[in-house]
């Protein structure tokens, strides 16, 4: 693609460089490498016009940059460990959760940092700092070069950077990545097909050392406050705290759904008489048996056994100043249109599950009948 910076072109520049006075050699020694790594089949966007919107607008003056794409799967890990290994300045992921978190792993306790430009369907972390979702505006992050350093936890060894859990919220993500199709329509079909079906289990956990035994829908641990999608399923979690923020979602009935769905979205889940909310450091879960589990949405399956903790202030992050966050959350009116046409959906299946048990019992009410009457 021309439009790509490969590694010929910038042996190329590095050429065309020797012919230039001293003083501009100088101040292109003084720019920060940046790497931006692209998987093009990733996400819900189109890479073209946002890899060109990189190159024509990343600035020059502050960094020497790099487009590479990924070519397989674990391929973003290994080019962020790469370039953490040879001490460059930052690692930009340009992509959907997948990607970002793959460069995040490598990231992990070094000192290059990760950048953003979310090109995904949930955007969870990118979401959390408030990292604009257009890419002309994301760049603009990155080219303001500030950087925090925050947390990340990991479930039984394994990083995530925004939530992981067990229940209800892992069978989801299961049957998710199940379907094929990307984005938060595919996501609430899922949602709502299986909510009817799920069961909830009961859990032994052991808080900070502290045991408890608990019924739960789901548990979902938060080192930031969202699944994605400004789904918030730990509305005050903070990135830099030191602590994880466990949502224990309690058994419900199906005319509960409808305010626990609104509470996601507006962030006050929290709020809800179904819901226990804490804070820790560290938490080990002990269900029944081995059994699905997900980190940052992707499913794996674990053993009956998790441990998840907190890691402090261990990643360095590229974030939006005061002035380029992206602000409010998204129209008002679409976001209810979008949950009012889900709740329609949602009132359809529970009216044909409704429908369907009642015709199953209706059946046998008159093959109990018709026996008597022939008796």
């Amino acid at each position: 693609m021309d439009s790509i910076l490969s590694l010929k072109r910038v042996e190329s520049l590095s050429k065309i460089v020797l012919l230039r006075p001293q003083s501009a050699i100088l101040s292109m020694s003084n720019r920060k490498k940046i790497v931006f790594v692209a998987n093009p089949i990733s996400g819900t966007q189109g890479k073209e016009q946002v890899l060109k919107c990189i190159e024509s607008n990343i600035d020059r003056e502050k960094y020497a940059p790099e487009i590479l794409l990924t070519e397989y799967a674990g391929h973003a890990a290994e080019i962020a460990a790469q370039k953490a290994r040879e001490g460059i300045f930052a690692v930009v992921a340009v992509g959907g959760d997948g990607t970002i978190n793959e460069v995040a792993r490598s990231l992990v306790h070094t000192q290059t940092a990760l950048g953003i430009i979310p090109c995904g369907s949930g955007n969870g972390l990118a979401r959390h700092v408030e990292i604009p979702m257009d890419a002309m505006r994301a760049l603009r992050v990155i080219n303001e070069a500030l950087v925090s350093d925050v947390d990340y936890g990991t479930i039984n060894d394994i990083p995530f950077f925004c939530t992981c859990g067990v229940g209800f919220d892992a069978f989801v993500s299961q049957k998710f990545a199940d379907a094929g199709k990307r984005g938060p329509l595919t996501y609430i079909e899922k949602t709502l097909q299986e909510g009817l079906k799920y069961k909830p289990e009961t859990y032994e956990l052991e808080i900070d050392g502290n045991p408890q035994r608990i019924k739960a829908f789901l548990i979902a641990v938060g080192n930031a406050s969202q699944y994605g999608n400004n789904a918030y399923i730990a509305p005050q979690a903070t990135i830099n705290d030191g602590q994880l923020d466990v949502t224990i979602m309690e058994p419900f009935t199906v005319l509960d759904a409808p305010s626990i769905a609104i509470q996601l979205f507006s962030k006050q889940i929290d709020q809800n008489s179904h819901i226990k909310t804490f804070r820790c450091r560290e938490l080990r879960i002990i269900r029944s048996k081995a059994g699905i589990a997900h980190y940052d949405g992707d499913p794996i399956e674990l053993g009956a056994e998790l441990h998840v903790k907190v890691v402090h202030r261990a990643l360095k992050l590229i974030v939006p100043s005061e002035s380029e966050r992206s602000g409010s959350s998204p129209n008002v009116f679409v976001r209810a249109q979008e949950y009012f046409s889900g709740l329609k959906q949602f009132n359809e299946m529970i009216v044909e599950d409704i429908a369907q048990k009642n015709k199953a019992i209706i059946g046998k009410g008159k093959e109990q009948i018709k026996k008597l009457i022939d008796n």
